[in-house]
């Protein structure tokens, strides 16, 4: 028999329906409970599924709602519904999916695809090959019910579609959709390429072997009039330039025409779509010859869709030039993520102390449309091009920008700063000659009546700012600095973002350059404390910060002080200890107490009690989180790693002074539960801590050595790249505190710094050839190779008895690792260490002993006693093989190391 309702129990279903309707929040609690009731009644999900599918005298909205009630408690409970319910809910999906109104199908389609993800296509024989057989029905509505369930089930289920698991359905279903590209209905058209596309990037065989017919039926909807088409033919076309460039590639003039035609169709979401193939073609090595010929139309199209539409400035708020006094809604406010501290070294040319981060291109100002548009899009297209073609893009542009730069209405004239900010990194050599006219330029257009207007200004200004910079201060600098700084004090909010984000920009550039108008710049800043709203104000903490870094121990001056320290001071008591506002502001704190050293001793003990307290607040939560997680709520772990952080700093800045702080407080022992943490960034604040403690106060740290090496040592994991490098790091230190009391512990760091250092040499596997792996893999040899040279050289200088036999094992990449790192104290201390080593075991050098020569040669200016050293090993060597040999061994040279050596060592 089949299920019926009991019209007493369906009545009370409807009621509920139409209560959750309600805006009333008391009614809306009443029916949370009442559906909670009835959940514990195995048919009260035969009563939802009746309503969607045959309760056709009900209206639309309810009987939608009844079928998401229905999904949610499938999402919930599904595995808990009797079989017969489940097969009864299944049944009627499949005998209504061609429901008349276009919201009954959606919703039987959504629901369908639920069931399918909860596990069920495996169990569900039937249902992909009677959507496909629905898909021949002559009734519009059932085919297109099917479909829209399809293209569901597509896009949640796309890999286990194409796996063993299912008999590879594919192989049907994609010549199957194939055939729909030419139905009569546009939907229908729709759907299919849409079903189709969601199987390019996972390379399914099934649509590789049917390639050549996706492709033609493709083109042959180039020119549908139906805009849906138009946007997921571009998507596929952009999504195949990744996947399989090489059947485009006969096609590509045709392609390209195309997309250029698209790129300015008006419809803005396929215009979106067509943009984005400009993005994906810059990435492809085939780039530049594909589009050489065709810049002369690309360019002023892209132009053209960098301006604001309409309804950005609406969305903006474009004509409200000042809202400074308006508070802001949280929603407005991002999220911050804290990153976790870095230690780095120098290298040579380029700056690099304290974490270098790879920088997310912020190709863009308006981030309150943070939604990806036509404007961004073009910009980033822009960006990227002007970074494959450099000076080339300039003669197609230059005509152009003078127009947009001067234009009369300030929309056009915006989007032309907007270009100028777009190809300031690619075609920065072209654009030079140009920059003495455009930078007063765009400086008074700090000035502008148009807030967007300033705003832009402030990000084109800044993304030029290393020029700026490379030229005589009065030049440019000061005029720059000084509307900036106004800027800062902007009447409105967007203005005053953008300029307290470019002005940071500057300040890493300008560096040292500041420091004459420190005085002029902290007033402004202590200034807009006072003035900013929420949002702004945790932008200014990051300015904050970054001066300080910038400008290091000048800062601490009693008056810098005075003007910096009272605010800072003042917001920090104000926050609680469960806010997130303090990250931004113990950030900046960190930077600030590294920056002053001693000058901030007055302000050191609450800053530094508080994050102790922060510290084992958090720890405790995690605690009670870990044995009750049904009582307890996980704490966020960023609270405990700023802290840590800004121990960090203020260990680093008042170095030995932290001595009474740390003897004072139980900080070891909670150093030594944080080293264990389950969180990456949580060990690897940590690990940076105990590094800055080791340089500071090392008697506070040795009792805890014994506790702390072997957690070190299981750390020296490379596939946590920042976990690793900080726990290298601290070794190294630990060992030039303790002397020869490391050797107990060599045994537990050794083997596994070895073989980290020998890790770039193992060929790359191809799985690897991603940008995520290859941004990792390049930090993996700037940072963590050096570092654990370091580090095995400062092992070696303290025991060379125990690190000395291990020489062959490591000289060669030990030594191209450490080239290119500045002189420095821990390159001394490394090269001392690699010294005696070859002192105990002169043989363990021999195969390699050309590395060690260009390495040598790679010192600056190294102290008196090193140079002896050097020039020791190497006189030793050259008299141990003989002039012949040695004449015969230095012809392998290149010039430049022959000529450094001859002259520093006389050899």
């Amino acid at each position: 028999m089949e299920w019926q309702p009991d019209e007493q129990g369906l009545q009370q279903v409807l009621q509920l329906l139409k209560d959750s309707q309600s805006p009333d929040t008391a009614t809306q609690r009443a029916v949370q409970e009442k559906l909670e009731q009835l959940n514990q009644f195995p048919d009260f999900n035969n009563y939802l599924i009746f309503v969607l599918t045959s309760l056709k005298s009900e209206d639309e909205p309810t009987r939608s709602l009844s079928g998401l009630i229905l999904k949610n408690n499938v999402k919930a409970h599904y595995q808990n519904f009797p079989p017969n319910v489940a097969d009864f809910i299944k049944r009627e999906c499949l005998n209504n999916i061609g429901d008349p109104s276009p919201l009954i199908r959606a919703t039987i389609g959504i629901l369908i695809t639920t069931i399918a993800s909860k596990g069920e296509l495996q169990t569900w024989p039937e249902l992909l090959p009677q959507l496909c057989n629905l898909l021949n029905s002559e009734d519009y509505n059932t085919c297109e019910g099917s479909f829209g369930a399809l293209q569901k089930i597509c896009e949640d289920s796309s890999e286990l579609l194409d796996s063993d698991a299912l008999n590879r359905p594919l192989n049907i279903m994609i010549p199957k959709f194939l055939q729909f590209f030419k139905h009569c209905s546009p939907k229908i058209r729709s759907h299919a390429i849409a079903c189709v596309n969601q199987f390019i990037i996972g390379r399914a065989q099934a649509l590789m072997d049917n390639i050549d017919t996706f492709i033609e039926s493709l083109f042959a909807l180039a020119g549908d009039e139906d805009s849906e088409v138009r946007k997921n033919v571009c998507r596929a076309l952009v999504m195949l330039l990744e996947v399989r460039i090489d059947r485009l590639i006969p096609h590509m003039h045709s392609i390209i025409q195309y997309m250029l035609q698209r790129t300015q169709d008006p419809d803005e979401n396929v215009a979106l779509e067509a943009c984005e193939f400009w993005l994906t073609l810059a990435e492809q090595p085939i780039c530049k010859e594909a589009l050489s010929g065709h810049l002369v139309q690309l360019i002023p199209i892209l132009v053209n869709g960098m301006k604001y539409s309409e309804i950005d400035i609406i969305l903006l708020k474009g004509d409200v030039e000042e809202d400074e006094t308006i508070p802001d809604s949280e929603q407005d406010i991002k999220p911050r993520f804290h990153k976790s501290r870095t230690v780095t070294l120098q290298h040579e040319g380029g700056e690099g102390e304290e974490g270098e981060d790879i920088d997310e291109d912020e190709d863009d100002d308006d981030d309150t449309l943070s939604d990806w548009n036509l404007r961004k899009c073009s910009a980033a297209a822009l960006d990227v091009l002007a970074n494959v073609f450099r000076e080339e893009l300039l003669p197609h542009l230059l005509p152009l920008l003078k127009g947009l730069l001067f234009h009369p209405d300030w929309v056009i004239k915006e989007s032309g700063i907007l270009v100028l900010g777009a190809i300031a990194e690619g075609c920065m050599q072209g654009m030079v000659p140009y920059l003495p006219e455009l930078i007063p330029h765009l400086i008074q257009c700090l000035c502008d009546k148009k807030a967007l207007v300033r705003s832009i200004a402030c990000w084109t200004l800044s993304r030029y700012a290393h020029w700026v910079v490379s030229q005589p201060p009065d030049a440019h600098l000061k005029p720059l600095m000084t509307e900036l700084l106004k800027r800062i004090l902007d009447g409105n909010k967007r203005v005053q973002e953008a300029a307290c984000s470019a002005f940071a920009t500057l300040e890493e550039e300008a560096c040292t350059e500041l420091v004459p108008y420190l005085s002029f710049i902290l007033d402004t800043l202590v200034f807009a404390f006072g003035k900013y709203q929420h949002k702004n104000l945790l932008i200014l903490y990051d300015a904050i910060g970054t001066l300080a870094d910038s400008v290091g121990h000048h800062l601490n001056q009693p008056e810098y002080i005075q003007k910096l320290m009272p605010p800072l001071i003042a917001k920090w008591n104000e926050l609680k200890d469960e806010d997130k506002d303090l990250f931004p502001l113990l950030e900046c704190l960190s930077s600030v107490a590294t920056a002053l050293q001693s000058g901030f001793l007055p302000y050191c003990e609450p800053v530094y009690q508080r994050c102790v307290t922060l510290v084992q607040k958090t720890l405790a939560q995690a605690m009670m989180y870990s044995q009750q997680p049904d009582q307890y709520e996980a704490p966020d772990k960023d609270f405990m790693i700023v802290a840590l952080d800004l121990l960090s700093g203020l260990a680093e800045g008042l170095g030995g002074h932290v001595d009474t702080l740390v003897a004072r407080s139980n900080i070891m022992t909670l150093l030594f539960q944080c080293m264990q943490d389950t969180m990456p960034e949580v060990r690897q604040s940590s690990f940076a801590l105990l590094g800055d403690l080791t340089k500071a106060c090392f008697p506070h740290v040795k009792p805890c050595i014994a506790e702390f090496m072997p957690i070190l040592g299981t750390n020296l994991n490379p596939e946590f790249i920042s976990v690793c490098n900080n726990a290298t790091w601290a070794i190294g230190e630990i060992c030039m505190q303790m002397g020869v009391e490391m050797q107990p512990y060599i045994a537990m760091v050794l083997s596994q710094l070895v073989e980290i250092i020998n890790r770039p040499n193992t060929p790359k596997t191809l799985l690897e050839n991603t940008v995520v792996i290859t941004v990792l893999y390049t930090l993996f040899l700037i940072h963590i190779c050096p570092l654990s040279a370091i580090t095995i050289g400062r092992l070696g200088y303290v025991c060379p008895q125990e690190v000395a036999p291990m020489l062959p094992q490591f000289i060669r990449p030990w030594c191209t690792s450490l080239r290119n790192i500045r002189d420095n104290e821990e390159k001394d201390s490394a090269f001392r260490g690699i010294c005696i080593m070859i002192g105990v075991n002169p043989g363990g050098v021999v195969q390699d002993f050309i590395f060690f020569c260009d390495a040598v040669a790679s010192w600056v200016n190294p102290k008196d006693d090193l140079r002896d050293m050097f020039y020791k090993i190497l006189h030793g060597f050259k008299e141990q093989v003989g002039e012949e040999n040695w004449q015969q061994f230095s012809e392998q040279f290149p010039p430049l190391l022959k000529e450094r050596l001859a002259a520093c060592y006389g050899v």
